[in-house]
């Protein structure tokens, strides 16, 4: 390993990209890591017009194109490569990668948390075209419409009522005979004229042409399968947070496997630091993301200059 970075960042997207230009601007010799194209979850957004700033609506794989360019012109290097471990030793973290291994001062975790799919006919083929796992960023296209609701936790509960504002015509389906959120959403839900609750019942198949048209739904109890109109389908069944490759570091979790920052989005292993999806945080969207990712930048440089006896007084 010759080559010693500053600042490693695991993911490439609006939490990676962000920081990557915060450290890249404070003079971190930074690297991303990304197995995939940069953007993240973000690429799943065909129209992202709630990012301050940004006033004409924008792809969010556009928008991760800029943040890369810029990150680039700041100094930020990248590499295409996936990663398997991380460990610290003599006080530096080695990155074991796809093309080898990386030597670094500090490593962000940057590296997201992937939606619980159905996995029914119609979810991938309208993925982004009436498929959403976020209502706040794609509900508002689909004022007044049809919309099926999917989960009974409290993401799903939460993300219906926030529907509820929007349509009057909000389907909420759980396979079970109630739901698993807190006693409180949950009534919340069900005393809404604006949202018709079914327990029982899980989604077959999603039918359309060039956007959604249909759900074929399946009463669990009798069986029974009916086609219904919809023009959207939310899906809230739970997130699975990408941290397998920190498995044997012994950084400190949640109870649903996402890593535990403090303020400044350290972890519990010093210089080791998380933003964006991946971290326990009760909001997010592409904003929250991209500021984890610039407060994780600056705390990685007031780390360093720490070690190395250089912190201001």
């Amino acid at each position: 390993m010759s080559q010693v970075y500053d600042f490693a960042i695991i993911g490439a997207g609006a939490a990676g990209l962000a920081a990557a230009q915060y450290g890249a601007r404070a003079n971190l010799k930074t690297v991303v890591i990304e197995e995939m194209a940069p953007g993240g979850q973000a690429l799943l957004i065909d129209t992202l017009e709630n990012y301050p700033g940004i006033e004409e609506p924008i792809s969010g794989y556009d928008l991760a194109e800029r943040m890369r360019a810029q990150a680039e012109r700041f100094g930020a290097s990248f590499i295409d490569a996936s990663v398997s471990s991380v460990r610290k030793e003599n006080g530096r973290f080695i990155v074991e990668t796809s093309n080898g291994p990386i030597e670094s001062l500090t490593v962000l975790v940057a590296t997201g948390a992937k939606h619980r799919q159905l996995e029914i006919p119609g979810e991938q083929e309208f993925m982004g075209k009436g498929i959403s796992y976020c209502a706040t960023c794609d509900g508002p296209f689909f004022k007044g419409k049809r919309m099926l609701v999917v989960g009974g936790g409290d993401a799903a509960c939460d993300e219906a009522t926030y529907l509820s504002k929007l349509s009057d015509q909000i389907v909420m389906i759980h396979r079970r005979d109630r739901f698993r959120a807190q006693k409180a959403l949950a009534q919340r839900v069900l005393s809404n004229p604006s949202i018709q609750v079914r327990f029982n019942t899980v989604a077959k198949e999603i039918r359309g042409d060039t956007k959604i048209r249909s759900v074929l739904l399946e009463n669990v109890l009798t069986h029974e399968i009916t086609e219904e109109p919809f023009e959207a389908v939310f899906i809230f069944i739970g997130s699975i947070p990408q941290t397998e490759f920190l498995k044997d570091t012994g950084v400190a979790l949640d109870e649903t496997g996402y890593i535990i920052t403090d303020c400044t989005m350290q972890s519990s292993i010093p210089g080791l630091f998380a933003a964006g999806d991946v971290r326990a945080t009760p909001f997010r969207q592409v904003i929250t993301a991209a500021a984890d990712g610039a407060i994780a930048a600056h705390a990685a440089a007031n780390y360093i200059d720490e070690q190395r006896g250089q912190a201001y007084r």
